[in-house]
């Protein structure tokens, strides 16, 4: 899909973590308590965060921590009313880039068996199914699908990047 707002993605400030709670909680039965992001935030030396900005509204977030040479996406919401015009797509461009340039072999993450529309923007990025973990959610026992990216220095997963950037920049 196709950008229709323009959004700056940068890194995530503390003075940004209400505005991320806020869409946490709007978005996820079970949200991260905001003392959650801030000590990300103050103490977490492996983990990055990414906001998505229009204008001054934050509207999206992504979050990512490094596991030895495994960049795991932790957390990844876009505000209700700013969904479906690309700012997941250039968030997860972000969170990308953003694994390359912290020395990750690859991107995993976990996601709900059921959101076919989150699933779909991660294939796209070159995710595939890795395994399962039944049960995953707390809220409601769902199971979480594993997956993961081809290593990153692989020219399939450069060139899709690079595309990504060029088709957004365009």
């Amino acid at each position: 899909m196709a950008l229709t707002a323009r959004v700056a993605v940068e890194p995530m400030a503390l003075a940004d973590v209400s505005a991320v709670h806020e869409i946490e909680r709007l978005s996820f039965s079970v949200p991260w308590p905001a003392h959650a992001f801030e000590q990300e935030l103050r103490g977490n030396r492996l983990a990055r965060y990414l906001v998505a900005r229009a204008g001054e509204m934050v509207v999206g977030f992504a979050g990512t921590r490094l596991m030895v040479d495994d960049s795991h996406i932790t957390t990844f919401g876009v505000h209700p009313d700013w969904r479906r015009q690309g700012i997941g797509r250039q968030l997860l461009l972000g969170i990308a880039e953003l694994s390359i340039a912290i020395g990750a072999r690859r991107m995993t993450l976990e996601v709900r068996e059921t959101n076919e529309a989150a699933q779909a923007l991660y294939r796209s990025f070159g995710f595939d199914i890795a395994g399962r973990r039944p049960r995953y959610y707390t809220d409601d026992g769902e199971d979480a699908l594993v997956m993961t990216t081809p290593e990153l220095t692989d020219p399939i997963m450069r060139d899709l990047i690079a595309t990504e950037r060029a088709r957004l920049e365009g």
